[in-house]
């Protein structure tokens, strides 16, 4: 272009080129603007606004362009180019664009006034934009003078709230120092009365001393004394032992003569018979072990050898004895058989406690109609526990001091009777035993 035009009529000067080459017949189409002919008209005049441009510039282009716009447009062109000039309620940009593509005699007035127009337009929008930044600016100040106030009646609380607290912190001091000095006061009352007592306590000591100097010359005398009256004693002790056997002679035959005044039972429960009582089963009455080391465990004298222990009380694991010998039988038939011959062991020990445990777990509940033999207590295992706890169960129940025996095989249930303060003898031990 010529003469530099203004934006607004520069751009409706490209669209109506851009339009007019639509319209064209490819002949007449300028080499520079083929490819823009291809675009899209949507977008044919802002992707070739440079090439339309410059092709307008052009002498052929222009008046092929002003031929479209007096072809379509005739009464826009001949208002252009009439005298009267273009109506006011036309854009002046584009009646300048029109203008300027026909060469109409005005079209720099034309032209002129559009860029006044659009100077006056763009003032306009700057004041417009001016009078709203005011009125955002003015909104923002306003509002920041609120939130100032506000911020300055926070800080007023917040300085009132320090001053309290700062009130209340010296009114604490105040109170602290009160205490800690009622505190040494009385630190000093303590430290006194401690020395005090720390006096008295030294001469309690010196006293306690005196004491006992005088207490261990009092048991030197006592212990001179006694040991005289030994030597005094020691000549008519003989005939004092006599007396005394007479009198327990006699006291023994009179607890017999009470006994039989009373129709007192001749036999007493044993801690084994309150278990066996908590089981529902029978109890009886008493006595177990010595045992050799070093010796077969299928040696038989082992059972009788226990057996002859004053007191002993003979444990065994049922169910370990009887699947170690004749484990192929039912168990009721292990039952049956391990009683049977512990039965006539017992009658030739008649003074020997013996205590047979089986695990109830085994055969589900406590079988019915167990035989119980003559001499032989039957213990089976309370419900969710096994044999091996009832019988360390039973040792722990006996006195210290008694002779507890527990016959097994079972290497844990013989440990933890040991450690309960009985001796084990192998289950073999007592096979041979019943089989001899």
């Amino acid at each position: 272009m010529s003469e530099p035009l203004p934006a607004p009529v520069r751009r409706h000067v490209v669209e109506l080129a851009a339009r007019a080459l639509a319209d064209l017949p490819e002949a007449q189409v300028p080499p520079s603007l083929v490819a823009v002919r291809r675009f899209k008209p949507s977008r044919r005049a802002r992707l070739g606004a440079l090439p339309l441009a410059a092709a307008v510039d052009g002498e052929a282009f222009r008046v092929r362009v002003a031929a479209w716009i007096r072809q379509h447009h005739p009464e826009l062109a001949e208002a252009v180019e009439s005298a009267d000039g273009p109506p006011s309620a036309a854009p002046p940009e584009k009646v300048a664009a029109v203008a300027y593509l026909l060469r109409a005699p005005a079209w720099p007035q034309l032209v002129e006034a559009a860029a006044a127009s659009n100077a006056q337009d763009e003032v306009r929008l700057r004041a417009d934009e001016a009078e709203r930044t005011i009125l955002r600016l003015t909104d923002q100040l306003e509002a920041s003078q609120r939130s100032a106030l506000r911020e300055c009646d926070r800080l007023r609380a917040a300085v009132t709230a320090a001053r309290d607290d700062a009130e209340e912190a010296r009114r604490r001091l105040r109170a602290s120092g009160e205490r800690i000095r009622r505190s040494e006061e009385i630190a000093s009352a303590s430290v006194s009365a401690a020395e005090a007592a720390r006096g008295d306590a030294l001469s309690a000591t010196r006293e306690a001393e005196a004491e006992v100097r005088r207490l261990r010359a009092r048991v030197s005398e006592l212990e001179t004394a006694l040991a005289g009256a030994r030597r005094d004693t020691r000549e008519s002790r003989s005939v004092d032992d006599a007396r005394l056997r007479v009198l327990l002679d006699t006291l023994i035959a009179s607890a017999h003569g009470i006994r039989r005044e009373l129709d007192l039972p001749t036999t007493v429960s044993r801690p084994a018979d309150l278990l066996a009582r908590e089981h529902g089963g029978p109890s009886y009455g008493p006595h177990s072990l010595v045992g050799a080391r070093g010796r077969p465990d299928d040696d038989p004298t082992l059972i009788d050898e226990a057996l002859t222990v004053p007191g002993v009380h003979l444990i065994v694991d049922g169910y370990n004895v009887t699947k170690r010998g004749y484990g192929q039988l039912a168990l009721h038939s292990q039952r049956e058989r391990l009683l049977s011959g512990l039965s006539a062991l017992v009658g030739r020990h008649p003074d020997s406690e013996v205590t047979v445990v089986f695990d109830a777990t085994a055969v589900v509940a406590r079988p019915v109609g167990v035989t119980m033999p003559r001499g032989v207590r039957v213990l089976f295992s309370r419900p969710g526990r096994l044999a091996d706890e009832e019988i360390v169960r039973l040792v722990k129940l006996e006195p210290e001091g008694r002779p507890v025996v527990v016959v097994t095989s079972d290497r844990e249930v013989a440990d933890n009777s040991a450690a309960a303060g009985a001796r084990a003898l192998p289950s073999d031990a007592l096979l041979a035993r019943l089989d001899r």
